[in-house]
């Protein structure tokens, strides 16, 4: 999955439903194929979470189609750097990663009125995120 010429991210919280849902989004949105991008959970979801569907179609990201995709050693191996979404997952750890941890509410059982300020200070993490690892020429 990773080359030395695109940098990979993974996204990880326990159901992949909400908030690695709506990053990989945002990085795929705003970094195009400048960065490779994968998302999963420990324990995923049957589905990704209504309200963050419709929080993330609200600024013109459509993620209806995704699935929740299960953690696997394989995924962490391949990605340059893991986010864990501040929900105590247990990720696997491996030299020459970086590991960055984002505390931020869980949208589980939520509105969209409770999501949107979720979704946009994970907007605004991934903006500097792709500043700092891939930064338009």
């Amino acid at each position: 999955m990773s080359d030395t010429a695109t940098p990979s991210v993974l996204f990880v919280c326990v159901h992949n439903a909400g908030r690695s849902q709506m990053a990989a989004a945002f990085l795929t949105h705003l970094a195009g194929d400048r960065v490779q991008v994968c998302s999963a959970g420990s324990a995923p979801a049957d589905t990704v979470n209504q309200a963050v569907v419709e929080a993330m179609a609200e600024v013109g990201i459509d993620i209806a189609a995704e699935v929740p995709k299960v953690l696997t050693v394989e995924a962490v191996q391949a990605s340059d750097v893991v986010i864990t979404m501040g929900c105590g997952d247990t990720c696997p750890v491996f030299p020459g990663k970086r590991y960055l941890d984002w505390e931020l509410p869980d949208p589980a059982g939520r509105g969209v009125e409770a999501v949107r300020p979720i979704r946009d200070e994970i907007e605004k993490r991934i903006r500097g995120l792709v500043d700092d690892i891939a930064p338009v020429d």
